[in-house]
């Protein structure tokens, strides 16, 4: 008997030791913004870990509040105001019903914040959705909240490029970045469905097998894959270190990057174009050729880069810059637009081939593709402020259409041709390299106009409708990886850095013809106060014409006209500017105010820092 009460005694210790309660969550931290807050902590290890419990002050005692799931370390809560304080506490409990005791409290308020710390807010919420919502098996980026198993390689080729962003900004450590990298690396090398080394557009996140996007599009689609290695390249250049892990993340980039026929999408071995979609059970029957100024640039440079697969050069001349409808040359609300459709067309155009692939500094034949992609999206952002179909919600700092969900479904959206009163947040967030002021101006409009309506924990939902009065609950991996991304090669080209360092790209650039270019307007370290974007229409002119001019601050300006022997005209203006779009009329009058002769004249816009200049004709 004594033998058994014994037992019975160990067996009920070692059943309370199995069934002791999670150790408290540590490392509890409150970070505040102007409206909400988030909690964030270092996770438990239990085996047994079922989640967390959140504790809200109310009073004296803090009563229970909310509860978030074991994969989740973080807790976000919207006030909606300044001002307002903030007092929580957090436990772990285990799915057996063991909970520990409360973490000591955190308390902080809400306040105003810096354009850096919105930067921060908006990266470090967004990043959140390639981090704690990827598919648990694959790590990929799902297609959206809500899609399952439904995995998406574009978006994922984003996501990627994320985790760099989120190590440099402390969201995670470096060894966790390079641990989810790999992971995907090694779900895309052994079990993702290639056709002829290129993956198709959706995958399942569990077992690799396609998931079609449409009837025949159940293949290879160039396009996303190319999106993919992209973000391949940028983290195998960034994953530098000679550690096991590190090696291992190169070695496997390495061979999804070698393994990608890009010469087989030319469909022919005498084609002058890659083709987007490839079917083992349709062949070529999508038959998109992919040709003309639109997202696919990336392909191309890809495409001749490749070490194993390259395509000719020739065929980025002859095929994708080779229609007659790769070229624009005419502006649009005083902007010159280089290349593609009138107006420019959605805005992602400026974004996906660019996550990677830097536009400073360089230009090729046709184009340098900063000053397109930044006039593309001032054309966007002044066609939102002009709102010609005069939709509800369309000012200065309400803009950006480009592809996203709407009240009516998805749609690709643009200028005049499908607008339909749909603002998506990527636009301007995802265009901060190109415009950072308008940007920065839109993403605190979004914020602290709408609110909640808008922002959840992922960052900013996927777009808004204020003719309809229809806010999304959606978030899309497309365009949430782009908000990130962009962001950073604002604040630091670290995406931009790497993928360019990469030998093939440089040599690729090279075989383009791609050359220096100091012209095109860039801020220098993500906040210079020196370029002025200007431009003039008409031009020539008779009687009058608009030079229209950006400047990135508030500051003094002085614009002057002077003949072509360099005597001075018109003083057109002298005083101090808002940023942003500005513009000042000349009637062909001097200072005197009678009539000039037909001739050249030039006009002359100086600030503080930098001073431009350019050609006007008068015809009489």
């Amino acid at each position: 008997m004594k033998l058994l009460i014994t037992l019975l005694l160990v067996l009920f210790t070692s059943c309370r030791i199995v069934n002791a309660a999670p150790s408290v969550p540590s490392g509890l931290r409150i970070i505040t913004y102007e409206k909400h807050v988030d909690l964030v902590w270092q996770p438990n290890t239990e085996s047994n870990l079922a989640g967390y419990r959140i504790y809200k002050k109310s009073g004296t005692a803090y009563q229970y509040h909310s509860t978030v799931g074991k994969l989740q370390n973080y807790f976000y809560q919207w006030y909606g105001s300044q001002g307002s304080i903030a007092d929580f506490k957090i436990t772990a409990f285990d799915n057996l019903g063991g909970e520990s005791a409360m973490t000591d409290s955190v308390v902080d308020t809400t306040a105003a914040m810096t354009d850096d710390e919105f930067l921060t807010m908006v990266q470090r919420a967004t990043f959140r959705y390639f981090w704690d919502y990827a598919h648990p098996t694959s790590g990929l980026a799902r297609e959206r909240n809500g899609s399952g198993n439904t995995v998406t390689i574009g978006g994922s080729g984003f996501g990627i490029m994320t985790i760099p962003v989120g190590i440099e900004r402390g969201f995670i450590t470096r060894q966790q970045g390079a641990a989810r990298v790999n992971k995907i690396l090694q779900f895309l090398n052994t079990k993702a469905a290639r056709f002829h080394g290129v993956f198709s557009h959706w995958l399942d996140g569990e077992t690799g097998a396609v998931i079609p996007f449409s009837q025949y599009d159940n293949g290879g689609d160039l396009v996303e894959t190319s999106f993919m290695l992209q973000g391949i390249l940028a983290v195998r250049q960034y994953f530098n270190g000679t550690d096991t892990l590190e090696t291992a993340i190169r070695e496997k980039s390495t061979a999804i990057w070698q393994a990608a026929e890009f010469s087989w999408y030319r469909r022919v071995s005498f084609s002058d174009w890659l083709y987007w979609h490839w079917s083992p059970n349709y062949g070529w029957q999508m038959n998109f050729k992919l040709s003309g100024w639109m997202e696919a640039m990336i392909c191309y440079i890809l495409g001749v880069a490749s070490p194993t697969y390259a395509i000719p050069a020739e065929m980025y001349f002859n095929g994708w810059a080779g229609s007659s409808s790769y070229r624009n040359g005419n502006t649009f609300y005083g902007y010159q637009l280089p290349l593609g459709a009138n107006y420019g067309g959605p805005l992602f155009f400026a974004h996906y081939s660019f996550l990677g692939f830097n536009p400073s500094d360089k230009k090729d034949r046709y184009a340098n593709y900063f000053t397109q992609n930044k006039n593309h999206t001032l054309i966007n952002r002044a066609y939102c402020i002009a709102n010609p179909k005069a939709y509800l919600g369309y000012n200065e700092n309400s803009w950006g259409l480009t592809a996203s969900d709407d009240p009516f479904g998805y749609l690709a959206h643009e200028p005049y041709t499908n607008d339909n009163g749909t603002i998506s947040p990527t636009a301007a967030l995802s265009s901060m390299p190109y415009t950072p002021n308008e940007s920065i101006a839109a993403l605190k409009y979004f914020y602290r106009t709408y609110g909640d309506k808008i922002w959840g924990e992922y960052g900013f939902k996927d777009a808004y409708n204020i003719q309809q009065n229809w806010f999304a609950s959606s978030y899309l991996a497309i365009d949430q990886g782009p908000i990130v991304v962009m962001i950073e090669n604002y604040r630091s080209k670290l995406l931009w850095n790497n993928f360019m360092a990469n030998p093939e790209i440089q040599t690729a650039l090279d075989t383009l013809g791609f050359v220096p270019d100091y012209n095109a307007v860039e801020p220098v370290n993500g906040n210079a106060h020196s370029y002025i974007l200007h431009s003039a229409y008409p031009n020539p002119f008779n009687p009058s014409v608009t030079v229209v001019f950006s400047v990135p601050v508030h500051q003094d300006v002085t614009v002057k006209i002077y003949d072509i022997n360099g005597k001075l005209v018109k003083d057109l203006l002298t005083g101090t500017v808002k940023p942003g779009q500005n513009s000042v009329h000349w009637d062909a009058t001097g200072n005197n105010n009678n009539r000039v002769v037909s001739g050249i004249y030039f006009y002359e816009i100086k600030t503080p820092d930098a001073k431009v200049a350019g050609k006007l004709v008068l015809q009489k």
